[in-house]
């Protein structure tokens, strides 16, 4: 499965951006779908994730910033961020695990897109 990302960029501190990440490939179902970023120097964090089930968990320093759906028709997760904050400055990847139609398990990384806020 590959999944492409979208949305990155650069904005000033109060600003968003939505990101997306659309997962291809001969897919039979998707569990969870997630968002994780890394700062520079930083190790990878969780940001959000959203299971079948619409279950969210979203990191506490994103909490009321962030939110986090997803479009199954379209094999889609979405991060849309408000209040931007010099810190959310990372590289933000999409995670996706489900089934392949021979249901063969997978777990795929996106290549990840570049968040710069500016103060």
């Amino acid at each position: 499965v590959q999944l492409q990302a979208f949305g990155g960029g650069l904005v000033q501190a109060g600003g968003f951006l939505r990101l997306s990440c659309a997962a291809f490939g001969n897919i039979f179902s998707i569990n969870t779908m997630g968002w994780y970023r890394q700062a520079p120097g930083k190790q990878r964090e969780l940001v959000a994730v959203i299971t079948d089930g619409d279950s969210i968990n979203y990191a506490d320093s994103v909490k009321g910033r962030f939110t986090i759906s997803r479009d199954n028709a379209k094999n889609t997760v979405y991060l849309q961020m408000n209040s931007l904050k010099p810190e959310d400055t990372a590289v933000y990847y999409c995670n996706v695990d489900g089934y392949y139609s021979d249901l063969v398990s997978f777990g795929s990384w996106g290549e990840g897109t570049l968040v710069t806020v500016s103060s």
